[in-house]
């Protein structure tokens, strides 16, 4: 299953913020929206970390999907509810409009054990 990892910043006072909404689609009241939206999309996992640096809080993302480009484009353009409240949630915590696109991160190390 193709996946992508990739970092964003979270804006100065946000991180307790984005915590907060996280943990509400991991096991709180925005589970079953977040779900079916996952779903709808072709999105098979997704995992977040708040990770503190030096130059301020990033959140780590991972995702994976079948057709990772149309799961992106998806999240991008939805007209769906909890999806057009995903994405001010985005703009909100870390400054990034998903509707502009973001560039894809440029991958430049796989090690993979017992592969040559």
């Amino acid at each position: 299953m193709p996946g992508i990892g990739f970092v964003v910043p979270l804006l100065p006072g946000k991180r307790e913020v984005d915590r907060g909404v996280m943990r509400s689609c991991w096991d709180g009241e925005r589970r079953a929206s977040h779900r079916a939206a996952r779903a709808r999309l072709g999105i098979t996992r997704e995992a977040v970390w708040i990770q503190p640096t030096p130059a301020g809080d990033v959140a780590v993302v991972y995702m994976e999907a079948d057709d990772l480009p149309a799961a992106l484009e998806g999240m991008a353009t939805s007209q769906e509810p909890f999806d057009r409240w995903f994405r001010e949630h985005v703009r909100d915590v870390h400054g990034v409009d998903l509707e502009q696109g973001m560039a894809p991160p440029e991958q430049i190390l796989d090690y993979r054990a017992g592969e040559d």
